[in-house]
């Protein structure tokens, strides 16, 4: 393929033809050779701005190198201030602990249970076989990590220790509420013992089932135990009768009564009243009859009134 241009210069013309080999040449000379001359300029520009302002280029440098020591900083300050906070909350656990250790030892010797059962000062008994392939070389930690691994296991055992101690604690004050125990007056004095007594009407020897306190009329029938009201009302011979279950196969009673205090299904409190003393039924004068009864069978009540003291 031939190109043929047409010149004109002034007062001449001429043609000039391109054959296939010169349009090659002309192509690389444009599309290869000028843009590699312009590159090759621009780097020879380059090289000789940096050699003419070397102290560019430094300034450069240095405020990267700024930049790098600000960020750097930053973070240190940020990594001390959360290492103080968490020295801080070091400080607090361990101050905590020792609380809980004071706590516990004091419960322990307050509940009467044996010290070396429940040694705050040393971690609960534990113990088992573990499978081989569990086994593996700890990680090195940092001491403060380690100091706050060993605190997290305290108070593990420390809680542990203290819900079983506390346990314990809830049976023993469960137990001793519901037990019947102490006096079913606030006020007056033991006037007639339980077993065989004279009786005050006919003169015959009888079985007394209860215990007689004496009083002042109207005065305060108290609840020797914690329970539910299962009778409140008249009876023969009692008068007018509080009839207490408190569970574990004991009852109590409170006979005589001028007044009643609770109605079936109540729940009382250890201590709490009941009745007012008076003289209702087979009665000489101001008394509270009181009995204790185990499975439904009346028991000397002397061991349950001295059980408080």
């Amino acid at each position: 393929m031939n190109i043929i241009l047409l010149k004109r210069k002034k007062g001449s013309t001429g043609l000039v033809t391109l054959n296939k080999r010169k349009m090659v040449a002309v192509l690389l000379t444009v599309f290869v050779m000028l843009p590699a001359t312009f590159l090759y300029s621009g780097y020879k520009l380059g090289i000789q701005y940096m050699q003419a302002n070397p102290d560019d280029l430094t300034v450069a440098m240095q405020i990267e190198m700024d930049g790098q020591r600000l960020k750097i900083d930053e973070v240190t300050k940020n990594a001390e201030e959360n290492m103080n906070a968490l020295a801080l909350r070091l400080g607090k656990l361990q101050a905590h602990v020792i609380r809980l250790d004071a706590l516990g030892s004091r419960l322990t010797s307050m509940a009467k249970l044996d010290g070396g059962e429940f040694n705050f000062s040393q971690s609960p008994a534990q113990g088992g076989p573990v499978a081989a392939s569990e086994l593996s070389a700890e990680m090195q930690v940092p001491d403060f990590m380690t100091s706050l691994k060993n605190l997290s296991q305290q108070l593990d055992d420390r809680n542990q220790q203290l819900s079983v101690l506390e346990t314990l604690m809830m049976n023993r004050n469960l137990q001793a509420e519901v037990m019947p125990a102490g006096r079913p007056i606030t006020r007056g004095w033991l006037s007639s013992y339980f077993g065989i007594r004279t009786d005050p009407f006919n003169g015959r020897r009888v079985h007394h089932k209860g215990v007689d306190f004496a009083g002042k009329m109207g005065s305060d029938v108290v609840s020797v135990a914690a329970g539910v009201i299962t009778y409140s009302g008249k009876r023969s011979g009692y008068g007018n009768l509080v009839e207490i279950n408190h569970g574990n196969g004991y009852s109590t009673r409170y006979g005589h009564s001028s007044e009643l205090l609770v109605k079936v299904g109540d729940t009382v409190k250890k201590g709490q009243k009941v009745a007012k003393m008076g003289t209702s039924g087979r009665s000489t004068g101001p008394h509270v009859h009181f009995e204790v009864l185990l499975n439904g069978r009346a028991v000397n009540p002397k061991k349950y009134i001295h059980a408080s003291r």
